[in-house]
């Protein structure tokens, strides 16, 4: 059986499960004319969220696995932006009537790159076709780098209510070794601007496992991060993987940390937040008493999805722009992750969807297994059984054969599997072992019809 303490156990690159399955079983199967399908079928008058993609930054950090683009000037955000309005107006054609958006994200890349009428025209072509609910939440990724008064008043005019500051770290040795320049006095800046235009949500990106990062320089950080008193952080472990991302070659490797001292850092920055009342949400978010999501972990509603732990429980997400990815009931759509796909085939009318998966028939089961793992670090067995008319004869081999792979045979019991607090680090592992299509010797459990 596997140790708990190995830390070659948190060595491996693992899937975040913010998609089920994950985009490694996207296919070309699914198409443009199922992305029109399933868009037809959503219901009307519904609640959906939708998440704007903007592949541009101003400058290219080597940490980041985002498919960005550098952009020295406007002309290729005007072009993509004109893009993004035909996609919007290909959707409308599609779209049932009176579906309002509850969640809208717009993420990159670097969104607060566009001017202010940048930011006004992308708002009116997105509300032209979603309006927002009145209680909708409007989220934009903002580098503190790439923010002013002007842009900031567009952002709010806009209906931004929430906004992610992107911290990393604040050393300069290490923001030197990952291409990131940006000063504790810069980014106090920008939430304070944030602030003064009446947005008062907000959350905090910080990564352990950084080059030359150590528990003296990541306490320095975190400290001074909580002056700043986000109402959230994510505090998110740097994968270093430059076969999927080669900007990750400028980045010494020997200057990264062991595993076991990723895990050193990780539960340094956990009692500070801990400390400073942040109350643990999932794998790697914290959050204040008064926030939402803390209010959802409480009571089980926590959600699991592609802009990470969320408490919107809408079954639909659209993905807008260039390699967004769009939810329904029936699976994932993928746009094309190039702007130059992306473009031509909005350019002859068409979606420009290129991959996605149709859910089988134990995705579902699957999925929530691992969404309910990650957010609750618990599965209900009774919930599985009503929800799913699973047997619990079949039910059970599965938890135990997870359970089996560690030293947790005590996991597993008769409401279902549990994580102590000592195992929770190793959460993604277990959820691997309950992903069919990344660990295939579990067998999918039956359905009671067919016992």
């Amino acid at each position: 059986m596997t140790q708990l303490t190995r830390p070659g156990m948190y060595d491996a690159l693992r899937p975040r499960y913010i998609t089920y399955p994950t985009e490694s079983q996207f296919s070309g199967a699914v198409s443009a004319v199922n992305h029109a399908d399933w868009i037809g079928t959503i219901p009307e008058a519904a609640r959906i969220s939708a998440k704007v993609s903007f592949p541009f930054c101003r400058r290219l950090c080597w940490f980041c696995t985002s498919p960005a683009q550098a952009a020295r000037t406007e002309a290729p955000l005007i072009a993509y932006l004109s893009n993004i309005s035909a996609e919007l107006t290909l959707l409308s054609r599609h779209l049932p009537s009176g579906v309002k958006l509850s969640r809208l994200h717009w993420g990159g890349g670097t969104p607060s790159l566009m001017g202010p009428e940048m930011i006004a025209g992308l708002a009116r072509a997105i509300t032209a076709v979603l309006p927002l609910e009145d209680d909708a939440e409007f989220t934009v990724e903002i580098d503190p780098n790439e923010i002013d008064p002007p842009r900031m008043r567009a952002l709010r005019a806009a209906g931004m209510t929430r906004a992610i500051i992107g911290v990393q770290d604040f050393d300069p040795e290490i923001q030197a070794c990952i291409g990131r320049a940006q000063s504790y006095e810069v980014t106090r800046e920008a939430i304070q601007l944030v602030r003064e235009h009446g947005i008062s949500r907000i959350d905090a990106e910080i990564l352990y496992g950084l080059p030359h990062q150590s528990r003296v320089r990541i306490t320095d950080s975190m400290q001074k991060l909580l002056l700043l008193a986000p109402d959230r952080v994510t505090l998110t472990q740097y994968v270093h993987a430059p076969g999927l991302s080669p900007r990750q070659n400028m980045i010494p490797t020997s200057a990264l940390p062991s595993p076991a001292e990723r895990l050193d850092l990780f539960e340094t920055a956990r009692k500070l937040l801990s400390w400073d009342s942040y109350h643990p949400i999932g794998i790697d978010q914290f959050a204040l008493r008064s926030d939402p999501l803390t209010q959802a972990a409480a009571e089980g509603r926590l959600r699991r999805g592609m802009h990470g732990y969320t408490d919107d429980p809408v079954a639909v997400a659209i993905g807008l722009g260039a390699a967004g990815i769009s939810r329904f009931p029936q699976g994932y759509t993928q746009n094309s992750g190039t702007t130059a796909e992306y473009t031509r085939a909005l350019r002859v009318g068409q979606f420009a969807t290129v991959r996605g998966h149709a859910h089988g028939r134990n995705d579902a089961l699957r999925g929530h297994m691992i969404e309910r793992l990650l957010c609750d670090f618990a599965i209900d067995s009774q919930e599985l059984i009503t929800r799913f008319g699973i047997s619990p004869k079949a039910l059970s081999p599965l938890l135990q054969s997870v359970a089996a792979q560690f030293d947790g045979q005590s996991w597993v019991s008769d409401t279902g599997l549990t994580l102590p607090v000592a195992a929770r680090p190793l959460a993604l592992h277990v959820a691997q072992m309950l992903d069919q299509y990344t660990n295939l010797a579990l067998a999918a459990p039956r359905r009671n019809a067919a016992n």
